[in-house]
């Protein structure tokens, strides 16, 4: 048997994205078939029922948003032949969106059922206490400048499981898709974290970060049949994904050339001048204007407050020259020539 923890963030990706159903179905059956038991910390039931009515409003959100933007399209640059049946047709899809937003919905439903077949486990003063000792060291998943609370009671939860073991061939595993907060940083995001990586020792206890390599694992071809049963193929991205994506991408490369330059500025490299010190003809490279550079700073705070300080580094040579190439290659499929990089 596979005891597996699931991190809350796993299961708000299954959630949101119809197109992992099939994943979930495997789960249920792994799980009805007594082949996978899941451990249920309620830090993880509490956050997925906070989080999962946001979910479901994202996804109406965003697919009605991709339709308007088609609807503006049909009303500019259609002709009059089609126009009128291609708005009424998209009208019903936009009604069905909004009334019922089924997938995500159902997908909401399932979750929670697998979520509640087993008692759940309550945070004991133990685990709290080892949170604590954890915080204080500085430990994993401590190591970075955010609150990691429900992180460390997941661990900790965890070890206490695997000193619980039932027999010697019950295995156990923990899934996230959080790879700052528990993988190997600047390394493989596939090993756990050096801090926590003494709880896993295969096979008795495996760290992973993809539930579908754990399904695998458990039964190689359940989820090849789930897959033929929903119909499952590889599908294109949503515009809208696509927008949405591109959009982070340009803040995260923004903000670390933002972030070039204030280095610059404090080493005194590049000068901030007000309006009657400041060159205009001839332009020179190492000058800012004192306003704008206000301007740079009031967005950067913006940026900080809406993306989150853990979505914008500091990064590797290797993440950054990744981020560069994901943003190009967005840019790409919406329009824009190869390397289009400004910001």
């Amino acid at each position: 048997m596979f005891r597996l923890l699931i991190d809350t963030s796993v299961w708000l990706d299954l959630a949101k994205d119809y197109r992992e159903q099939p994943v979930i179905g495997a789960l249920e059956d792994l799980v009805a078939a007594g082949e996978i038991e899941l451990i249920v910390p309620q830090i993880v039931v509490d956050e997925f029922n906070r989080n999962k009515a946001r979910v479901i409003d994202e996804a109406r959100r965003s697919l009605q948003s991709h339709f308007r933007l088609v609807r503006e399209a049909v009303n500019r640059f259609g002709t009059d032949d089609y126009r009128a049946d291609t708005l009424k047709a998209l009208n019903e899809v936009d009604h069905k969106i909004v009334t019922g937003n089924e997938a995500v919905i159902d997908s909401v439903d399932r979750i929670g059922k697998l979520l509640a077949r087993k008692p759940t486990v309550a945070t004991s003063a133990t685990i709290k206490q080892r949170v604590t000792d954890r915080a204080i060291a500085g430990l994993a998943p401590y190591h970075r400048s955010k609150n990691s609370v429900g992180d460390a009671i997941l661990i900790e939860t965890y070890a206490e499981a695997l000193g619980q073991r039932a027999t010697k061939k019950t295995r156990l595993g923990f899934v996230a898709h959080n790879s700052k907060d528990f993988s190997e940083p600047n390394g493989d995001r596939r090993k756990p974290h050096p801090d926590i990586a003494a709880l896993f020792t295969p096979p008795k206890s495996t760290y992973w970060g993809s539930l579908v390599d754990v399904i695998k694992e458990v039964d190689p071809v359940l989820l090849d049949d789930h897959d033929s049963e929903f119909n499952y193929s590889q599908q294109p991205r949503r515009l809208s994904e696509i927008l949405e994506a591109e959009h982070l991408l340009f803040r995260q490369v923004w903000y670390n050339r933002h972030w070039n330059l204030r280095n610059e500025i404090e080493s005194g490299k590049h000068k901030v001048l007000p309006e009657n010190q400041y060159s205009r003809d001839p332009y020179k490279p190492d000058e800012t204007l004192d306003t704008v550079w206000a301007g740079a700073l009031a967005a950067a705070k913006r940026t900080e407050d809406e993306v989150g300080l853990e979505n914008l580094g500091p990064w590797t040579d290797f993440e950054w020259g990744t981020l560069n190439g994901k943003l190009s290659a967005l840019r790409w499929i919406l329009g824009d020539e190869w390397d289009m990089l400004d910001t």
